[in-house]
């Protein structure tokens, strides 16, 4: 008798949720195909860190010790003053799950790349393509490509960004939870005036600069700010830097070094929100990482999702039998530690982006007292800037016993 073919997997976005499920799934010894609307793997990317659950996944994938190999070399978080002065000295955290800088802190192109290579050869990737169309038959998925036609799965899951576009063919009611939030990334020369500390500016009227180390010998700057005005991120491209400029115009610090680079680097700005859905499944589509539950990059918490939810997702699936099963039961873990992760109330926001001097100023005095050597006894420390990271219990999950030894 003929033994059954093993399951066949779609899993559309090939950044870290998707292949890490395809990893996963691999392990298990099911077939996955990942479709990527890009031609290639994105090298683009800010710092990304790895903590609590996706750490302790990354460790059984035996990607922990290769990512400690690619980290940016950020040594902690410092609070900056108008003259330019720290403020307030917050040093990379070595426990598992860290505080606002991680141990693994990491460009988002460096861990796509090490979460794509665990998963070849046995992965089949379709760049430069995507979903069209997907018709759910009960017992198949019928999809179809731009470019590779049409084809059947057992199973489809959308593994895409908070603005993904797959997911509206399977989710049309979906919307984006709006934090207010507008942000611009841009990589910027390093100079000799620059360390290896995530650098954070406030200025008044609810703007934010930051600097980071990367491992490239660049540095990743952002422009961040509040506004009430929404579809900001829709305009063209010149529109967006004019918004930058008269936004961050006498900022201060080192606001006009990144303002001068907006004419010639490659930023992306969007704005920030997270997803919030009554369910993550429909039939046998699925949605996972931020495309299911973005909690935005405030939380801390976006590679450590993407990476616990891709193991959850696949212990359930190889486990439960049926992919209704499966689903529920994925949902059912993950949504308390993603309920932490997205509990990021409009008070925080408001302190986070400081509307005044005297607001900026309580804001550093919270950091002072953070990095003091009593509160770090205390834990202050932690709560002032640690992520829910570690606050979710993994599945036993030892697919053909790819679970490797404490590295």
């Amino acid at each position: 008798m003929t033994a059954p073919a093993a399951p066949h997997v779609l899993i559309s976005g090939g950044g870290i949720a998707g292949p890490a499920l395809a990893y996963w799934l691999n392990a298990a010894g099911w077939r996955t195909t990942v479709v990527e609307r890009f031609a290639s793997l994105r090298d683009a990317g800010q710092n990304i860190d790895v903590r609590g659950a996706g750490r302790e996944v990354a460790r059984r994938m035996g990607i922990e010790q290769t990512i400690a190999r690619h980290t940016t070399g950020e040594v902690g978080t410092e609070f900056i003053d108008a003259d330019g002065h720290s403020v307030a000295r917050l040093p990379a955290d070595r426990t598992a799950v860290d505080g606002a800088t991680a141990e693994l802190e990491i460009l988002r192109g460096d861990l796509a790349r090490i979460v794509h290579e665990t998963t070849l050869p046995g992965t089949r990737y379709l760049f430069g393509d995507r979903i069209t169309k997907l018709d759910d038959r009960g017992d198949q998925v019928r999809v179809r490509f731009e470019t590779a036609g049409e084809e059947t799965f057992d199973l489809v899951v959308i593994a895409e960004g908070l603005t993904s576009r797959t997911r509206a063919l399977a989710f049309p009611d979906a919307r984006m939870t709006h934090l207010g939030i507008y942000m611009a990334y841009l990589t910027v020369p390093r100079t000799a005036g620059d360390n290896d500390w995530w650098r954070w500016f406030h200025a008044p009227r609810r703007r934010q600069v930051t600097l980071r180390p990367d491992s490239l010998g660049t540095i990743r700057a952002t422009l961040a700010f509040l506004s009430t005005v929404r579809g900001l991120e829709d305009l063209a491209r010149p529109d967006q830097s004019s918004v930058l400029r008269s936004t961050f115009e006498g900022a201060g610090w080192q606001t006009p070094r990144i303002l001068n680079e907006l004419d010639t680097a490659d930023y992306y700005f969007d704005a920030i929100g997270q997803m919030r859905l009554a369910r993550w499944s429909t039939g046998r589509v699925a949605l996972l990482g931020d495309s299911a539950y973005c909690a935005a990059p405030l939380s801390g918490m976006g590679s450590s999702l993407a990476l616990t939810g891709a193991y959850v997702l696949a212990a359930e699936l190889v486990t439960a039998g049926a992919h209704t099963t499966a689903f529920e039961r994925y949902e059912r873990r993950m949504r308390p530690y993603v309920a932490k992760a997205q509990k990021i109330s409009p008070a925080v926001v408001r302190a986070a982006y400081p509307q005044t001097r005297a607001g900026i100023r309580a804001l550093h005095v919270g950091a002072r007292l953070a990095a003091s050597s009593p509160a770090q006894r205390l834990a202050l420390a932690d709560r002032f800037s640690a992520p829910p990271a570690d606050q979710i219990t993994l599945p036993d999950f030892h697919p053909a016993g790819r679970v490797p030894a404490a590295s």
